[in-house]
């Protein structure tokens, strides 16, 4: 079968010397066999940035389990957040739904402290946790007959009151949650001690991501163990390496050695990187180990781009809670051995949404009759079979950052252009991204044409989706 046009072999230097000739996807053909059925991993980190790792052009910072996976599978270079930070992303991917329709658009919870002085618009009002009734992927993976876990990082619960446990991942459709809550990270320390749902620390110097990633090792195992042919769903969703900066003390003092340069801000986030590239490497020897990893999609990506005080996110522009591509573009692989080609690198945009059609559709469970299709499967890009429907990807937040220094607003790329366009004074921007990834040239004012149609196809999807919209400062 030959390769698509679309597919692009060049790899960052990092990964030339280990590539070969890579080879093409043989489309699926398990007979209708349910064991045949393949496992689902989807590791999720959190405020990792699209230029942090090896694979993805960073020479600074050693994560060579992460940049072998990227060789061994699909690595897309315009994957997206399908928002600038991180519960409306999860929310996205557990539901397959626009943040905007669900109208989960900030970090949770969102507060009125995050409010600029003097501001000209109001945040948009925001829900405070993932409804019940939302059926998610790991309920329908479930009801199909799947094992599902899991483990780390939730954020889409309240997180006070006495029922807050309610809107865990336990009451979602996941049989095991191990840390999983409605914080949005560990507190002051990754180091012990911690507590989380069925999740506490055993020893005064545990390390919370090597503890983590130990138990989905030892999860995975188990599984192997049991003997049994039902497949799992696991989420394993990091808390690193969000704030604060923790790392183990010799990986620190490697960084701090190796000083400040392009791809190394801060030598503590450096140092989690690395942590979080034993930890996945782990994972996947545990996948080999067991003889799993053959029937095992394994997906890695993030929820948001990186915070802009510990990493550098050049070349693309600002970082977490922007909509500009440093917010929203983030690194994405898929490995399915015999499914995916291995070495390939992908430039069609997608976006967090399409894991859950994309899972359901590896699994042969059928979307709901009622979902809107906010997302699509990549099986067909993933196998080299066809191509996505769609030709543009949306954006909505009209929250402000914990940083309080965003501009409210929405975003639409349709091909290589980005238009974003602001609620404060109702202005756009409009960028070229096949020629001006930093966004640094505006496009606007000469190609109004251009700006206008992608202007009003923004604001038809807002009323598709019946996205909340900020209020004027002055009308309140």
């Amino acid at each position: 079968m030959p390769v698509p046009r679309r597919w692009h072999r060049p790899l960052p230097l990092v990964l030339l010397a280990t590539l070969g000739c890579a080879g093409t996807a043989p489309t699926p053909d398990d007979g209708g066999d349910p064991a045949a059925r393949p496992n689902i991993l989807v590791v999720l980190v959190d405020d990792l940035g699209w230029s942090d790792l090896g694979c993805y052009g960073n020479a600074a910072v050693d994560t060579p389990r992460i940049d072998a996976f990227a060789a061994e599978g699909m690595r897309f270079t315009d994957a997206y957040a399908a928002a600038p930070v991180c519960s409306p992303t999860r929310a996205s991917i557990m539901t397959g739904k626009a943040p905007a329709r669900l109208r989960i658009t900030n970090h949770l919870p969102d507060q009125e402290r995050f409010t600029p002085d003097d501001p000209v618009v109001l945040s948009a009002e925001c829900a405070d946790r993932l409804p019940l009734e939302e059926v998610t992927v790991a309920e329908l993976l479930k009801d199909g007959g799947y094992r599902t876990a899991f483990m780390g990082k939730w954020h889409l619960a309240p997180q006070r009151g006495d029922d807050m446990s309610d809107w865990y991942p336990d009451h979602q459709g996941f049989e095991l949650n191990l840390g999983g809550n409605g914080w949005g990270g560990p507190g002051r320390s990754f180091f012990a001690p911690y507590e989380f749902p069925n999740l506490k620390s055993k020893t005064d110097d545990e390390y919370l991501p090597y503890r983590i990633g130990e138990e989905a090792v030892g999860w995975l195992r188990d599984h192997a163990a049991s003997g049994s042919e039902q497949p799992f769903f696991l989420a394993l969703w990091h808390y690193t390496v969000h704030w604060p900066m923790d790392a183990p003390a010799e990986l620190v003092a490697k960084y701090e050695a190796r000083g400040k340069q392009r791809g190394l801000e801060d030598p503590r986030y450096a140092a989690m990187t690395e942590a979080l590239d034993q930890i996945f490497g782990s994972v996947l020897d545990a996948l080999e180990e067991t003889g799993l990893a053959d029937n095992t999609i394994v997906v890695f990506t993030s929820d948001n781009g990186a915070l802009d005080s510990v990493a550098d996110l050049y070349p693309l522009r600002e970082s977490k809670g922007y909509l500009y591509e440093g917010g929203i573009r983030v690194p994405m692989m898929v490995r399915w051995p015999g499914r995916v080609a291995a070495g390939v690198t992908e430039d069609e945009p997608v976006v967090s949404t399409d894991l859950f059609a994309t899972a359901l559709d590896a699994a042969r469970v059928p979307l709901p009759d009622t979902y809107p299709g906010d997302g699509e499967s990549l099986l067909p890009v993933l196998t080299g079979s066809g191509d996505l429907h769609r030709d543009a990807l949306f954006f909505h937040y009209p929250n402000y950052a914990f940083h309080r220094a965003n501009r409210l607003g929405s975003a639409v790329r349709v091909g290589d252009h980005k238009l974003i366009e602001y609620f404060d004074d109702g202005s756009v921007e409009l960028y070229d991204l096949a020629h001006d990834l930093g966004e640094q040239r505006d496009l606007a004012g000469e190609q109004p044409e251009r700006a206008a149609a992608m202007r009003a196809r923004l604001a038809a999807w807002r009323d598709e989706v019946d996205a909340a919209l900020p209020a004027r400062a002055d009308s309140r």
